[in-house]
């Protein structure tokens, strides 16, 4: 099976003639199509939102077409919650999921109207302490430990993961949240990481709708919602099924009748958080060849590195690659595809085959739409690439321009040699 991409060689010849490579670029058709069938596959909650983590794209561009299907934002640092106000997030739009968390960042989550989901029964005062009280409204996060297995493939292991707190602690948690204040209560679990299979969202709510009855039970809080977090993943290899929403939010409605009603919790909302599932398939690095090598393996060099998609290199991810205008011819040509970082695991491609690669092509890396562009660095000075949405009707917009090297300097501004910078900078990279 391959993998088609969403833009033609036409379209990305005229794009690349305004803006030159390497950049990531977004399909809005296909972002809105999966957002409404994300909000379908959940209608029959009445509760159901989708808290969309914003560290996997954190673009208010992106954002706000998701808004426009009731997306709320997920956030897990100070910066990512100014952005969620600034793109018109309202209290209870916003959910702050984060670890090791300073209290100043607490504090501003409180103002905007944020809930606050702990990860550890330690926040509780250091929550308590920088908001001056406990929120009415507050969640916690689950670890249970041990293994989570969903099938023959997938496995995760959720006792050496640093997130969230043991099952006693929980409901420790909620006995002291409840006394000192907190009314409404949520709990959050994330067990598994990027699952191409329709059976983990609803093993995990089995998982925790059956501790929500315990926790509700024992502690006599009342849990408002539960947040089944992120873990739905895509497809990155052609030889992968993609997940089935659909199906997905069926299963969860099961187990949700199942479990819950006959407990006369059938008021509890389900939340979800979201990213790769929304944006993964719908980003795509363009990136162009520019140089080729012929040492002991054959390599092709284009502009882009891993400071545009750091997956690859950080552990080994699989991203495919269409070599466009060939992707009909056969691939019969064995490369490694390489950036130009100084570092040897800077490349998107090990012993990957692929049509024959000219010089001048372009090469379009898929499923770049989550924790892409979001991972960029600035080793060996590199510069963060544009990002570019193209539109339902065939048009495009530059949503982030690409970094400057006035942008790579900006942060000396407190020394001499800042002015120095600028003076000796060719005029056409301010």
């Amino acid at each position: 099976m391959k993998k088609k991409p969403f833009v033609t060689l036409e379209k990305l010849k005229e794009i690349t003639a305004q803006y030159p490579t390497p950049f990531h670029l977004y399909d809005e058709r296909g972002i809105r199509e999966n957002a409404k069938a994300l909000k379908e596959a959940f209608a029959w909650n009445k509760g159901f939102k989708e808290f969309f983590a914003v560290k996997a794209t954190p673009n208010p561009f992106l954002i706000r077409i998701l808004q426009d299907y009731g997306c709320g934002c997920d956030c897990s640092s100070m910066t990512e919650l100014m952005l969620s106000k600034a793109i018109g997030c309202k209290e209870g739009d916003i959910m702050f999921s984060s670890n090791d968390t300073p209290e100043e960042e607490f504090r501003y989550a409180d103002e905007i109207g944020g809930i606050i989901n702990l990860d550890d029964i330690t926040h509780i005062e250091s929550v308590e302490r920088a908001v001056g009280r406990i929120p009415k409204t507050i969640s916690c996060r689950y670890n249970p430990g041990g293994l989570f297995k969903i099938s023959n493939d997938i496995m995760d292991n959720p006792g050496d993961a640093k997130y969230g707190m043991t099952t006693e602690q929980i409901f420790e948690a909620f006995r002291i949240l409840k006394a000192k204040g907190a009314e409404e209560f949520g709990i959050h679990a994330f067990l598994a990481s990027n699952t191409v299979t329709n059976e983990y969202y609803p093993m995990l709510a089995k998982v925790m709708f059956e501790l929500a009855v315990k926790l509700q039970k024992e502690t006599g809080a009342h849990i408002s919602f539960i947040n089944l977090s992120g873990g739905i993943g895509i497809p990155y290899s052609p030889d992968q099924m993609p997940n089935d929403i659909r199906v997905i939010g069926e299963g969860v409605r099961k187990v949700y009748e199942e479990v819950l009603v006959p407990e006369g919790m059938g008021d509890v909302a389900i939340y979800t958080e979201l990213g790769r599932f929304m944006l993964g398939p719908y980003g795509c690095l363009v990136t162009k060849a520019i140089h080729e090598k012929h040492t002991h393996k054959e390599y092709i060099g284009v502009d882009a590195c891993a400071v545009n998609l750091m997956r690859p290199a950080m552990y080994g991810a699989y991203h495919h690659i269409t070599v466009m205008g060939k992707e009909n011819e056969p691939c019969d040509h064995k490369y490694d595809v390489t950036g130009s970082l100084c570092e040897n695991n800077d490349k998107f491609a090990i012993d990957r085959y692929l049509p024959k690669v000219d010089m001048g092509d372009l090469l379009v890396i898929h499923d770049t739409g989550a924790h892409g562009f979001s991972m960029g660095y600035n080793y060996n000075g590199k510069l963060k690439s544009a990002e570019i949405l193209l539109k339902e009707d065939g048009s495009f917009e530059l949503i982030r321009r690409a970094e400057t090297p006035k942008d790579y300097f900006a942060t000396f501004d407190c020394f001499p040699i800042y002015e120095k910078l600028l003076e000796d900078m060719p005029q056409e990279q301010h």
